[in-house]
C-alpha cells in the first residue's frame, strides 16, 4: 500500500475530529429520548381526553380517531403511563348507556309476554290452585320464549391501539441520526487507530 497516499489520506482524515461525531451522537440521542417522552404524554393526554368526551357523551369517534392517528405515527406512544402496561381504552360511560339501551329494548320486547303466558296456560290447564302447575306453565313460557339481553361486545367499548416500532417523526428520526453518527464515529476512530498502527510499524 503507497505510504503517501494513506499519509495524505490522514491528514484529510484527521480534519475532521471524530469527537465531532459523538457530540452530534449526543445532542441527536438526547433530542429522541425526549421526543419518546413527549410522544407518550401526548397519547396519554389524547386518552384522557377520549375519556373525558366519553363521560360527556360527546363525539367519541372525533376523540378515538385523533387518538388512532396519533399513536399509529409516533414511535413510544403507547398508552400504558406510569404502570408499563398496556391496557385498551375503556369507554365505561358509553358501555353504560349501550347496557341501559339493551335493557330498556329487553324489557320493551317482553312486555307482552307474561299476559301472553298467563293465556296460554290457561287454556292448557283451565283449573289451577295457586301455586299450582300453572305458575310452573307461565314461568317455563316466560323463560322460553322471552327476549334476553345480548352481551355488549368488546369492539363497542374496548380499543387498543400499538404505535411502531419506528416512525418518520422527530423521535424517529433524532434517534437514526444518533446511531448514523454514532457509526461515523466509531468507523473515524477505527480509520486513525488503524493508520496511526500502520505508521507506526512503517516508520
Amino acid at each position: 500500500m503507497n505510504k503517501s497516499r494513506l499519509h495524505h489520506l490522514w491528514t484529510k482524515i484527521r480534519t475532521i475530529s471524530y469527537w465531532y461525531f459523538f457530540a452530534a451522537f449526543v445532542v441527536s440521542l438526547t433530542i429522541g429520548v425526549i421526543a419518546l417522552r413527549n410522544n407518550n404524554l401526548q397519547a396519554i393526554e389524547l386518552r384522557e381526553k377520549v375519556l373525558q368526551v366519553d363521560e360527556e357523551d360527546g363525539d367519541v369517534e372525533a376523540a378515538l380517531r385523533e387518538l388512532r392517528e396519533f399513536v399509529y405515527s409516533h414511535m413510544n406512544a403507547d398508552l400504558a403511563g406510569g404502570t408499563g402496561i398496556q391496557h385498551p381504552v375503556q369507554l365505561v360511560h358509553r358501555y353504560e348507556r349501550l347496557r341501559e339501551k339493551e335493557q330498556t329494548r329487553v324489557e320493551k320486547a317482553n312486555e307482552s309476554i307474561y299476559p301472553r303466558a298467563q293465556a296460554i296456560c290457561e287454556q292448557r290447564i283451565p283449573a289451577s290452585v295457586s301455586g299450582g302447575p300453572r305458575v310452573a306453565c307461565i314461568e317455563d313460557y316466560v323463560l322460553q320464549n322471552g327476549v334476553k339481553e345480548k352481551s355488549i361486545p368488546d369492539a363497542l367499548y374496548k380499543f387498543d391501539f400499538v404505535s411502531p416500532r419506528w416512525s418518520f417523526d422527530l423521535a424517529g428520526i433524532s434517534l437514526l441520526l444518533s446511531a448514523i453518527f454514532f457509526f461515523l464515529f466509531i468507523v473515524r476512530f477505527g480509520i486513525e487507530w488503524w493508520l496511526k498502527t500502520f505508521f507506526k510499524n512503517h516508520a
